[in-house]
């Protein structure tokens, strides 16, 4: 004979419900763990920063030798350059002689042919048409014609008397005595074609 039980067996141990089951699964955290991540990742970062900052130290040290190379080389463009500036004056003062040598030449020149007797010169000087005169004379009125022979020289201008003082020396009285002008460029003369002359083919 078979019998077959239909009533619900009772549990014979605890019973864990769903809810119970949930609450069992979310464990908190552990603190341990997370100080643990914590301190690997401080870790981490200061060695990131440790090694950024031996970088840059490692760049200025590149770059403070290279400077230090350079600056050898820095001292001598700068001498050399020193030097090239002082050649171009010299060559712009040689220039500026070339161009002004004629006109001194012609300007003496002028000096020469009108100066009266008993009239001598001691110093001439010229920048930019601007003539300074210094000579000694035996009286005012020798001055006085050698002012009139300059002015009616095509190549004087405004000429002017600056100074006179009458000196004495070993009984002899002469007057020192300073002139201005302004000296005139006038165009050179033109050759002249001889008669006859055939012009160059």
């Amino acid at each position: 004979m078979i019998r077959i039980n239909l009533l619900k067996e009772e549990p014979t141990g605890p019973v864990i419900t769903a809810k119970e089951e949930v609450i069992k699964e979310k464990k908190p955290f552990p603190m341990t763990s997370l100080i643990g991540l914590f301190v690997v990742a401080a870790i981490a970062l200061g060695f990131l920063q440790f090694n950024a900052i031996k970088k840059e130290k490692t760049l200025l040290k590149e770059v403070q030798e290279e400077k230090e190379k350079l600056k050898d080389v820095l001292v001598k463009l700068e001498r050399v350059q020193e030097q090239q500036d002082l050649i171009m004056r010299k060559i712009d003062l040689i220039n500026q002689l070339k161009s002004q040598q004629g006109v001194a030449v012609s300007i003496l020149d002028e000096l020469s042919k009108n100066i009266p007797y008993w009239v001598w010169l001691t110093e001439v000087s010229f920048s930019k048409q601007q003539v300074q005169i210094r000579g000694r004379a035996i009286d005012l009125n020798l001055i006085s014609d050698y002012i009139y022979n300059l002015e009616t020289s095509p190549h004087f201008q405004n000429v002017n008397l600056a100074s006179s003082n009458r000196r004495q020396v070993r009984g002899n009285e002469f007057l020192d005595f300073s002139l201005t002008a302004r000296y005139v460029f006038t165009q050179p003369p033109q050759p002249v074609t001889k008669v006859g002359q055939k012009g160059a083919n």
